[in-house]
């Protein structure tokens, strides 16, 4: 478990915590998750899920998949009374880092063209907007705007700049 702030803490999520991120989950998205789908996202060797907890409580959740030094986050929701708070940012920052010390060289995302809180969170933390998927979303036939983050693209150049010499 990681300390964070005061009383804020994020750790790995367990088959426990599933009946706190349903709630969540339902608050949060129009075709929420199942039970079932987190289940075996947690049995996944690729899956990562954490949960962050205020005073011990499920407040929010993230996920991502590591793959070919890429990480690809799945999900990431907070309560609903928990907004606003910066809990999203810790949570993202908590990914970011994880995946850095993973060795990961890139981050991608998809989010929702209308999630322009999310979307001005992503840039904040250095994602670019890559792309479009067009009727993403199934159940509201939204597009979404496909975000991705690079690590140590100047290491990426100065290496190739002596390969070059």
């Amino acid at each position: 478990m990681e300390e964070v702030n005061n009383g804020v803490s994020i750790r790995f999520m367990k088959k426990g915590d599933i009946e706190e991120i349903m709630l969540i989950e339902q608050c949060s998205f129009p075709a929420p998750w199942s039970a079932k789908a987190f289940l075996s996202e947690l049995q996944n060797k690729f899956a990562r899920y954490f949960v962050l907890l205020e005073q011990g409580k499920v407040v929010g959740y993230a996920g991502m998949w590591l793959f070919a030094r890429e990480s690809h986050i799945t999900t990431i929701a907070i309560h609903p009374n928990y907004r606003n708070q910066g809990y999203g940012r810790m949570l993202m920052n908590f990914l970011i880092d994880y995946s850095r010390e993973e060795g990961v060289d890139t981050m991608i995302l998809e989010v929702r063209i209308s999630n322009i809180p999310a979307i001005k969170l992503y840039s904040s933390l250095g994602f670019k907007k890559i792309g479009i998927r067009k009727n993403y979303y199934l159940e509201t036939h939204e597009d979404a705007i496909v975000m991705l983050r690079k690590f140590n693209e100047e290491n990426c150049r100065g290496e190739d700049e002596k390969v070059a010499d």
